[in-house]
């Protein structure tokens, strides 16, 4: 299957386009900063490969070309879901631990899996040294947020001793269960069975709490809805782009002449979505613990695609 845009590195790209590093410079700075070895660093990276496929990908995300009809499609297939409760039942035993200490649903951490990976199935066949040499030095639109990345990636490599030159990805530099860039993993990984290294790329009870400790760190709420669905009392239409982060209260919503079926309390901060179905607009008014699914990848259908295919899941595993 086509892969999608990978979660986690969206969040950090700066928009201002930059100018390319130079190698030797750069290989000077990150051993400096960071006491590793310059020869070492320089051996790494004359093994890495510019990839024109990197670059050809990074220029055709999923979530700009496609529709929510189309996008929807991609991931709310019965395979997915029936591969969601095998994965769940398989793991429950970590799942309902960790669920239970960071608030994060069980739902949410196998769909996140489950969209990410096709829950480990696919967890890339790129090189990550190739794509993020690739996008830091041949890419110079990215190449500030790519070039951070790589050095992130040089210091996780040594210290959870993790191959520089083995380890592949996605053609953003995405790795493991979970699709983490290096930043994130070095900030939010969990050692879940203690045995000294963060496995985000073999070890499924770290990939897991990783997910929720990500979620967690970036303000989840345990307990607490993820969106509601709504309907307007006008003809179809569709406001202006909103802001993921809610920033409109209920009451200037129903205003606007959006409603929920369940009654909210008028000062509640939603996001009002806008999903194009193929002949209707789906409205949504998303929370805070949506937002905090976007925090994972940019993109309202993204998080929606999570939040359905969790709601699936869930559906068929209490069957």
């Amino acid at each position: 299957m086509k892969k999608i845009l990978p979660l986690l590195f969206i969040a950090f790209i700066a928009q201002a386009k930059n100018s390319t590093p130079n190698l030797e410079d750069f290989i000077a700075s990150v051993a400096k900063n960071n006491n590793l070895d310059e020869k070492s660093i320089r051996i790494i990276l004359k093994q890495a490969q510019k990839k024109q496929s990197i670059i050809d990908a990074m220029n055709r995300p999923a979530e700009k070309k496609k529709q929510w009809h189309e996008y929807r499609n991609i991931f709310l297939k019965q395979k997915r879901m029936d591969e969601g409760v095998n994965f769940w039942t398989k793991h429950q035993k970590t799942l309902n631990a960790v669920s239970k200490k960071t608030g994060v649903p069980t739902e949410i951490i196998v769909a996140i899996i489950g969209v990410e990976t096709n829950y480990g199935g696919n967890k890339g066949s790129y090189r990550v040294i190739d794509a993020l040499y690739t996008l830091a030095f041949h890419y110079p639109k990215r190449s500030k947020f790519f070039t951070a990345e790589l050095e992130k990636f040089l210091v996780l490599t040594t210290k959870e001793k993790i191959s520089a030159l083995e380890t592949k990805g996605s053609y953003a530099g995405a790795m493991g269960f979970g699709q983490f860039m290096p930043s994130s993993y070095l900030m939010y990984a969990v050692d879940y069975d203690k045995d000294g290294q963060r496995d985000l790329l073999n070890n499924i009870d770290d990939a897991i709490a990783s997910v929720a400790n990500y979620f967690k760190a970036h303000g989840w709420e345990k307990g607490q809805p993820i969106a509601y669905q709504a309907y307007t009392d006008k003809k179809f239409t569709k406001l202006k782009k909103q802001e993921l982060k809610p920033s409109l209260s209920v009451k200037q919503l129903n205003k606007m002449g959006y409603h929920t079926q369940i009654k909210l309390d008028d000062k509640v901060r939603v996001s009002l979505t806008q999903l194009q179905q193929k002949d209707h607009m789906d409205y949504w008014f998303a929370l805070n613990n949506f937002y905090v699914i976007t925090r994972y990848n940019h993109s309202e259908m993204y998080a929606m695609a999570v939040y359905q295919l969790a709601q699936e899941i869930k559906k068929l595993k209490n069957k």
